[in-house]
């Protein structure tokens, strides 16, 4: 692994991020009160990890990565296992929706049986003002040839040079997107440090329709709308409008 010095560098910018609209709270549908959500609530509050120091003066959709500490399987930048937590953004929203839906159908493609969803999903984009003077980019040119970092499923470079960086002190990694058609940057947050604002700074409700191949996604705040064609290896938007409402 090429050593770090001289390579970190400030990086500030506002990343985006996908989550389901129905995060506010799921669990209202399955009480009778107000008051009864409140107890249910924090019964499941008590049953899970801590949230690290670092992390507590944030809105729980920053911190969620850094509290699951017990990961299931590899990503990109973070091992399985009980590992540090990492938080992924994207520089742009439609690379967010990229991300999103290709982790959606794999979900879908792995859980044999599972029908997709007959009716639209809302999701939620969410902005997070992030900063950071220890910033590795690996779209840079003296970096990019360095390891294999858009590998579409062996993340074996891209988890060795994370292991590294932490080591050296590094908190965001920014890389090429390997699912959204144009390779638009994502980041991949390694501390709590680097968000600036505690809570979301702009946010954007998205609509999604899955079908094979077809996937349908509308943006309603910015009245704007995709139809994506996904395959095992491709994933190419087909067609896009402003609408005029």
């Amino acid at each position: 692994m090429p050593p770090f010095e001289g390579a970190l560098r400030p990086y500030a910018k506002g990343l985006w991020r996908i989550i389901e609209g129905q995060y506010r709270s799921s669990t209202i549908r399955i009480v009778d009160t107000f008051e009864e959500h409140d107890v249910l609530e924090a019964m499941l509050e008590a049953s899970k990890p801590p949230v690290p120091e670092d992390c507590q003066h944030l809105d729980y959709q920053f911190w969620s990565p850094f509290r699951y500490g017990c990961y299931p399987r590899d990503s990109r930048f973070r091992r399985r296992g009980r590992t540090p937590g990492v938080w992924y953004g994207s520089e742009a929203p439609l690379t967010a929706l990229c991300e999103m839906i290709w982790g959606a159908l794999g979900f879908f493609r792995a859980s044999e049986g599972t029908p997709l969803p007959r009716r639209a999903i809302e999701y939620t984009a969410v902005q997070a003002d992030i900063q950071t003077p220890f910033a590795l980019d690996l779209t840079a040119p003296d970096w990019a040839g360095q390891g294999d970092w858009m590998a579409p499923q062996d993340y074996s470079d891209c988890l060795r040079l994370a292991d590294a960086l932490r080591a050296a002190g590094g908190e965001a990694i920014r890389y090429a997107s390997v699912r959204a058609p144009d390779h638009a940057a994502n980041v991949a947050v390694l501390t709590c440090r680097a968000f600036v604002k505690p809570r979301p700074i702009r946010q954007q409700t998205w609509h999604v329709l899955y079908t094979e191949p077809l996937v349908r996604a509308s943006c309603e705040t910015k009245k704007t709308r995709f139809t994506f064609e996904v395959g095992v290896d491709k994933f190419l938007i087909i067609h896009n409008a402003t609408l005029h409402l």
